[in-house]
């Protein structure tokens, strides 16, 4: 019997899955084989990480026995995992694999979600996109911060893959719903603001700066606003529901929801403008953040709308108070 043979009894034990490949080196090696990761260079030592951050991800303490993690294991698709690992690493041979492997299906995988032909620039833009992502963040301190670090080998690399390229396409539908509404003329005629000021780049040396600032004045909007207004406003943004939905819970009617959703849009937006222009003061009546220009201003809202970085859940976390009873409608 090996020192990797379950012992009769081991179903009843419990591993630490953070370490779950503690004292098994012969089952190691056998995964590693079977993995091809020698092929990219890939360190045992960086393999067996792998193997445990998978395991961690599907396992929690106190759940997983011998039998069930050497399962699990078992079924990941290893090679895929060797190649992502790799590749995490700014292994040039497994980026150039990936590339002239994974290319044309990213594109394919792009216009199915985009519903448009694979030879599109809409479909080519948002499949090199993803990729251009993925190749940026390997080699160096960068490497930590690979999306690949996030595949765990549980499906194939080409179903996490369109999975990430759905779920960026998805994420950028939503951050621009979002923003547009809040970017919306006074006037309440919907037709966009006309942006003043120098064009976004990513170089401005100012941008983190900007959207802090914006974050900030957000805030403090959000916080001079009536309970009812923010229930609103979180209910649409943060949960996303439909206006029937809000009318339910609020006692309101549908149209009633999107005639106040859009006042109070427009009333966020000139009290945002009005909290940068002054500038961020602290509580003691100092002034934290001096007063932007017109054109800072319109930065403030591009930068934003372009990184979101706005974490809607906390600024408008759900109220304590109970919501109106539903069925009682107001106008």
């Amino acid at each position: 019997m090996t020192e990797d043979s379950p012992k009769r009894g081991s179903e009843n034990l419990l591993v630490d899955p953070s370490l779950p490949l503690e004292g098994q080196t012969s089952l190691l090696e056998s995964y590693y084989a079977q993995s091809q990761a020698g092929r990219w260079g890939v360190p045992r030592k960086s393999f067996a990480s792998a193997l445990e951050r998978s395991a961690k991800k599907a396992f929690t303490t106190g759940v997983a026995t011998p039998q069930k993690l050497q399962e699990y294991l078992g079924a990941l698709h290893l090679e895929d995992l060797a190649l992502a690992s790799a590749c995490a690493e700014g292994c040039e041979a497994a980026w150039e694999h990936f590339f002239t492997a994974y290319r044309a299906y990213l594109r394919a995988a792009a216009a199915a979600i985009l519903r448009c032909n694979a030879g599109s620039a809409e479909a080519c833009d948002l499949a090199d996109s993803l990729f251009s992502e993925l190749y940026g963040l390997a080699g160096g301190k960068g490497a930590e911060r690979s999306l690949f670090r996030y595949f765990h080998g549980r499906s194939s690399l080409k179903t996490w893959l369109r999975a990430v390229l759905a779920q960026r396409h998805i994420d950028s539908i939503r951050a621009g719903r979002r923003f547009e509404e809040l970017g919306e003329d006074d006037t309440g005629d919907g037709r966009p603001r006309t942006v003043l000021g120098p064009q976004m780049h990513p170089g401005d040396p100012h941008r983190e700066r900007y959207i802090a600032s914006f974050t900030r004045a957000l805030q403090t909007a959000l916080e001079r606003l009536e309970p009812k207004e923010k229930e609103r406003l979180r209910l649409y943004y943060a949960e996303e529901k439909t206006l029937a939905e809000i009318g339910r819970l609020l006692g309101e009617h549908e149209s009633s929801v999107s005639r106040h959703l859009d006042r109070v849009r427009r009333e966020l937006r000139r009290a945002v403008e009005d909290i940068l222009r002054q500038g961020i003061g602290a509580a003691n009546g100092s002034v934290v953040q001096p007063g932007l220009s017109d054109a800072e201003i319109a930065l403030c809202f591009e930068y934003s709308a372009e990184d979101t970085p706005i974490d809607l859940q906390k600024l408008l976390p759900r109220s304590k108070s109970p919501s109106p009873a539903a069925g009682k409608r107001t106008p």
